[in-house]
């Protein structure tokens, strides 16, 4: 199960790139390639994989479960999203997360309520205003989907960030800022 859900998702960042790719060809007038619209790094997050790890001062295969995680490899690009309405940040990997982590680090912020509090809590036409007023254009399908991921239903990235850096589990490289958000 976990493999086809593996698939599913990369499947689904494919289209999803294919349609990126198509729609700036058709605003700009040329072709993809010539853009450079590379994909730089692709990754899963929520995966197990198998693995060799040193336990024990021995290198041994095991299944790595990365739940809320993302993989934290020395020299390898780790990604920490903020909400609609922070910062997300460009990490790099390290060899202490080897050590102490597995090679892990945080994926994201975190959430703070659950979905369902959240749509109860947040209006989502609000929440696109907010955003708008922070210079973030919002687009989604339905303004629930707004609701659901509001900023203030996660936990505060800054803090994420400093304490992964921090321990030398990921070091920063950039912080990021939101422009848009699209939501389906």
């Amino acid at each position: 199960a976990m493999k086809c859900a593996v698939n599913y998702a990369f499947v689904n960042r494919a289209v999803m790139t294919k349609w990126i790719r198509d729609s700036f060809e058709q605003v700009f007038k040329k072709d993809w390639e010539s853009m450079d619209m590379k994909t730089v790094y692709g990754i899963a997050h929520n995966i197990v994989k198998l693995e060799e790890h040193k336990i024990g001062g021995k290198g041994r295969k095991v299944y790595v479960h990365r739940k809320g995680a993302t993989r934290s490899f020395p020299e390898t690009p780790v990604l920490i999203a903020g909400s609609m309405g922070t910062a997300s940040y460009l990490l790099k990997g390290t060899e202490t997360a080897m050590e102490k982590t597995f090679g892990s680090s945080a994926h994201g912020a975190g959430r703070v309520m659950s979905r369902a509090t959240a749509i109860k809590k947040f209006w989502g036409e609000t929440v696109r205003e907010d955003l708008e007023k922070q210079g973030i254009i919002a687009k989604s399908t339905h303004p629930k989907v707004l609701s659901e991921e509001a900023p203030q239903a996660y936990k505060d990235v800054e803090a994420v960030v400093e304490t992964v850096h921090q321990t030398g589990i990921s070091l920063k490289v950039a912080r990021m800022k939101p422009m848009g958000v699209v939501k389906g």
